[in-house]
């Protein structure tokens, strides 16, 4: 350990670990507030549902780019600073959508806060290095907690504000909640500096090159990206089944169906115990078989609601402990490289996400939601099969650094 790991670990308090599971969620949430709204703002600006669909897909689209070019820098640029400059810039790109009147307009400002709301992945593993490694799945959890919910909540207090004034208000609030959470880290956030001698060409390369050296984060990462895939099917086409008959729900009410989905967030930290405890292969596994089961709950929830807002629950209970898994194995491989591990793992996860909003707004454009729950159901197959494989004929995929088998090592390595 080194002398500045030392410091800033004995900083680490449960206030500080709220705070980073505050940001998480806020900046994270900045690229999820049209998903209630897309009919909305379909109407306003006349748009069809696949084109109002693209909203979401060049959020996610821009998060992945900003994965790979900015998220490596935390091992490059003193953590601090970098994080408090992105969170300035993903604030400008709310008030860019705050003041769209053109989708041309609104897709500028969704790209900006999608690129720059990465710091989110900042933090994460910033939140590990700082963590006793003992407790570091419990905090990992809380702060991917904080992640998850963000991203649910995120749909509630859109329909919320939306129905106080309209879809740019929702933008205008975000943009300052933003801003005063950016001067709550300024304050709060201890110094730290990532020694490494590699320049910025060579860290995005270094990025790729971890799925080559470790099994693990290639498994995982490819896991990640079906799972994530399957959660955008779901929360992008949902706004347009809940305002169209039988339900004709308005904006806040569609809103509030991100709270069933937000209980879902509450396991995290669970999962985080669980993992530490050496149950990844078990979560693994059980979790990816319900979010299959849960895509026959939704596929009756066009027809009943207590059918919809189960299925909703147990999607995203299941998606969080796989994600909380896999992140906890991944993070535990390279301490040096923890950034762009994460840089990786989150890419491959929102180009998942990217092609499951594309492929759920075209869908339920061609086919409603019955063709939604199919292609949710497809990739759920997929999945299963992915998970099981990874954990019951794939051994070199579980055990991290420091267990009794060396399955996390680069190729080629002796046991540590």
């Amino acid at each position: 350990m080194t002398h500045a790991e030392r410091t800033t670990e004995s900083a680490l308090s449960t206030w500080l670990i709220l705070l980073m599971a505050t940001t998480t969620g806020l900046v994270v949430a900045s690229n999820y507030y049209a998903q209630p709204l897309l009919h909305t703002i379909s109407d306003q600006l006349g748009l069809s549902y696949a084109r109002a669909g693209i909203i979401v897909t060049v959020a996610q689209a821009s998060y992945a780019l900003g994965l790979i070019l900015l998220v490596p820098l935390g091992d490059l640029v003193e953590r601090r600073r970098l994080i408090v400059t992105m969170m300035l810039f993903a604030t400008a790109g709310l008030l860019v959508s705050a003041t769209a009147g053109s989708l041309a307009a609104l897709l500028v400002g969704t790209a900006i806060t999608g690129a720059f709301s990465v710091v989110a992945q900042v933090l994460v593993p910033f939140a590990a290095t700082l963590s006793p490694v003992a407790q570091r799945g419990k905090v990992v959890g809380t702060v991917m907690s904080g992640l998850l919910m963000g991203i649910l909540l995120a749909r509630t207090v859109a329909g919320a504000l939306s129905s106080l004034g309209d879809w740019h208000t929702v933008y205008w609030v975000a943009a300052a909640l933003m801003l005063l959470n950016t001067l709550a880290l300024w304050r709060a956030l201890p110094r730290y500096a990532q020694t490494t001698r590699m320049h910025y060409g060579q860290l995005i390369g270094s990025v790729f090159a971890q799925f080559a050296r470790y099994p693990l984060h290639r498994q995982r990462s490819l896991l990640g990206c079906l799972i994530f895939a399957m959660f955008s099917v779901l929360w992008t086409s949902l706004a347009f089944l809940l305002s169209s008959e039988p339900w004709s729900y308005s904006d806040a009410t569609i809103g509030l169906f991100g709270l069933a989905g937000a209980m879902g967030a509450l396991s995290a930290r669970h999962a985080g115990v669980l993992t530490d405890r050496g149950h990844g292969a078990r979560l693994t596994v059980l979790g990816v078989v319900a979010l299959l089961v849960s895509w026959v709950l939704l596929g009756l929830g066009g027809y009943s609601l207590i059918a919809l807002v189960a299925g909703i629950v147990l999607l995203d209970l299941a998606l969080q402990a796989v994600h909380i898994t896999n992140m906890n194995m991944i993070f535990n491989l390279d301490e040096a490289a923890r950034n762009r591990l994460n840089s990786g793992y989150m890419f491959l996860y929102f180009v998942g996400g990217a092609l499951g909003s594309l492929g759920s707004a075209a869908a339920y454009q061609q086919a409603g939601w019955l063709g939604v729950c199919l292609l949710g159901g497809g990739l759920g197959v997929l999945a299963v099969g992915y998970g099981v494989w990874i954990t019951r004929f794939s051994p070199r995929s579980q055990t991290p650094p420091g267990s009794e088998t060396y399955a996390g090592s680069p190729v080629g390595d002796p046991p540590r």
